[in-house]
């Protein structure tokens, strides 16, 4: 509590502020006063700057294991999200708390739900997803499609079946599976991509879509797998008290 003596000193002082003063009470509290008048509480920051930058489990974990500038401290590692983590200190006395990491995980801008050229989807289905079995089917029959294919196709509103070579001189119809499982990079390369379902669409022009279908419950298991990561990796310092994690 403010000494009553300090706040009449101060909103006197107030009334005259034609800029902006710090003024210091008795028990060392700091309080800034602007050209209004308003009263405010100094509180300075008594951590890092700037926020270490990073992009793996991997650096946040070699971090903590080897860090020599906060060996008192207790220490919180929080999953903000799928992409985001975060190393944290304590509050201090002034309700602070110091960003001593911020790591984003680097993944692939993938255009889901937007109809793209087969070619195209084929080079990203490569190089984009992990090699899973509906993987492999996609590729297969996007790789024999035809445009007349497409044009013809049957579709009954929940799956689609199209027309694609089986040999040199012959073709036969195969249904487009649906839904499929496939596992995009979306998150830390250091734990095992999340399978979800996708609704995979074709239409003319020889064009296919992907739509995630799963609500976006995959993003719950990313964070699931992060924090079992760094409970392994971590799990002398999560014993000592050191870190604790949030997710």
């Amino acid at each position: 509590m403010i000494e009553k003596e300090a706040l009449e000193y101060l909103s006197e002082l107030a009334q005259e502020a034609a800029s902006k003063k710090i003024i210091k009470t008795e028990a060392g509290i700091e309080y800034g006063i602007d050209g209004q008048g308003d009263l405010t509480q100094l509180r300075p920051s008594n951590g890092v700057r700037n926020a270490l930058a990073l992009h793996t489990l991997s650096g946040v974990v070699d971090y903590v294991k080897n860090n020599a500038e906060r060996q008192t401290a207790r220490l919180i590692l929080h999953i903000v999200n799928e992409g985001h983590v975060e190393l944290l200190n304590s509050l201090d006395q002034y309700d602070n708390r110091e960003t001593l990491i911020k790591s984003d995980a680097i993944v692939p801008n993938i255009p889901f739900d937007n109809f793209i050229a087969a070619e195209q989807m084929i080079i990203i289905l490569q190089s984009q997803f992990v090699n899973t079995a509906d993987r492999e089917i996609l590729m297969k029959v996007l790789g024999n499609l035809k445009e007349e294919n497409v044009k013809n196709a049957s579709d009954d509103g929940v799956s689609q079946a199209v027309t694609v070579k089986t040999g040199v001189a012959s073709a036969g119809d195969v249904r487009v599976p649906n839904p499929v499982e496939l596992q995009p990079y979306r998150t830390f390369a250091e734990i095992e991509q999340p399978a979800s379902n996708f609704i995979f669409r074709m239409h003319d022009g020889m064009q296919g879509a992907l739509i995630e279908s799963d609500g976006g419950y995959w993003r719950n298991d990313a964070i699931q797998r992060i924090k079992e990561y760094f409970e392994k990796e971590l799990k002398s310092e999560i014993d000592s008290k050191y870190i604790r994690i949030i997710a």
